[in-house]
């Protein structure tokens, strides 16, 4: 039988608000963590927690600063305001072991959060997980022109399939995502991993999740391709997968 649903608010001790959704259940809990001006609400957040409710496992998934239902503008966010972000609500709103499932950029914070709290981290799952992403994946790919733009101005806008407007990228995000770059190898993770990753994904290469399975100190870990998939993943046969792989790693 699924267990009840709480939404709720946690106050950070600087008063910054951090909005969440979570039910109550057995270990391992799972907690997600989403992409890059994604929120809870998401498909991918949605069906985990009707599935962990159903299992009976705990759940959580919540959004960052700057993101959905939290407070704060998204110009002041930073990777490291997301990182305290994930270790607040891992702190104080879940118990015991967890299985962190982090989404594109949600994926680079799910490995910070498992270097901060090895203890409680009992296995990770990516799904087109996108670590070092604000130095991979937008500085090295920025033109000259909109780097000088970023170092000049302060931010700049850069077109987005998800968004009209397109994403906001802030010289502080920028310079923050550095003091949080994995190391370039024998990352020290050694709980098992398991990375989904669609070879038609245009936002991530398929093969920075190979990369990052290289990387990991840990023995056990799965590169799970999807030769059609794209980067959100959240097709029916995408979400069966990710479901699929999630119970193998909570039994």
């Amino acid at each position: 039988m699924a267990l009840e649903d709480r939404t709720g608010i946690l106050t950070r001790g600087d008063g910054a608000t951090i909005a969440y959704r979570a039910c109550a259940g057995r270990a391992p809990g799972v907690v997600f963590l989403g992409g890059f001006m994604s929120d809870m609400t998401g498909t991918k957040a949605s069906t985990l927690h009707r599935f962990c409710a159903a299992r009976g496992h705990a759940f959580l998934r919540f959004d960052y600063f700057g993101h959905g239902a939290s407070s704060g503008e998204f110009a002041a966010a930073t990777v490291g305001r997301w990182r305290e972000d994930a270790l607040e609500v891992i702190d104080r709103l879940t118990e015991g072991r967890l299985v962190l499932v982090g989404s594109s950029l949600g994926g680079w914070l799910m490995l910070l959060a498992a270097l901060a709290r090895p203890a409680r981290v009992a296995s990770l799952l990516g799904i087109a997980a996108a670590p070092d992403a604000t130095e991979a994946l937008m500085w090295r790919r920025f033109p000259e022109d909109a780097r000088n733009a970023i170092l000049v101005k302060g931010s700049i806008r850069v077109p987005s399939a998800y968004d009209p407007e397109g994403y906001l990228i802030t010289r502080a995000l920028i310079e923050d995502g550095r003091r949080h770059l994995l190391p370039e190898r024998d990352i020290p993770i050694t709980c098992p991993v398991r990375l989904i990753h669609g070879m038609a994904d245009k936002d991530v290469p398929w093969q920075t999740s190979l990369d990052l399975a290289h990387r990991l100190a840990a023995p056990d870990i799965q590169v799970i391709l999807v030769k059609d998939g794209d980067h959100r993943l959240s097709r029916e046969p995408d979400l069966a997968l990710m479901l699929r792989t999630l119970e193998l790693l909570l039994e």
